[in-house]
């Protein structure tokens, strides 16, 4: 994104960064976007910081996705798709993916006697505080579930143990200027 001011077409649902309530950014405010990854827009209110789903790229005058309308396909090792797909979650202030950040602690995939699939993800966040844990969770147990074969999918916060920096893969680390 090129960072640029946008006034809003429409009324539009959001999540308040950090704090993770849902609001409601009315037709006619600027916005700056800051962060567009994994499907969701990060966007820069007078009011703070706030995340907008893909499903609403239109009040940001953006052409909507069909991303998530249809299963995908996998090729290879579903416990590797899985993985794949939690690549492209994302902390709305952090544009390192949730894997990269080290904030995957488990992924056990569990075939079921109807031929399908079973997803448990056992992940955390950066500080036990963070209001935007749920929707970061309910990202990836969406993008779970749009891959062909899996019937259901659980992500579950823990905080232990606590994550550190130490956490973060060299991938993360580069992308964060950490290394």
């Amino acid at each position: 994104m090129d960072h640029r001011e946008i006034t809003l077409s429409r009324d539009c649902d959001a999540i308040q960064i950090p704090s993770g309530h849902p609001i409601v950014l009315p037709a006619g405010m600027n916005v700056i976007i800051t962060q567009s990854l994994g499907g969701t827009y990060t966007v820069a209110t007078p009011g703070g910081l706030a995340r907008i789903e893909y499903k609403d790229a239109d009040a940001l005058g953006l052409d909507p996705t069909k991303e998530g309308s249809e299963k995908v396909a996998i090729s290879g090792p579903l416990e590797e798709a899985v993985w794949n797909q939690l690549k492209t979650v994302f902390d709305p202030e952090i544009p390192v993916n949730v894997v990269d950040l080290g904030l995957i602690y488990d992924c056990q995939v569990t075939k079921k006697e109807s031929g399908g699939a079973s997803v448990l993800v056992k992940m955390t966040l950066t500080a036990p505080g963070c209001g935007m844990g749920p929707a970061i969770a309910s990202d990836a147990r969406y993008k779970i579930l749009a891959l062909d074969g899996i019937e259901d999918a659980e992500v579950e916060l823990v905080w232990d143990p606590a994550w550190n920096q130490s956490m973060i893969s060299e991938e993360g680390r580069m992308k964060l200027g950490l290394v």
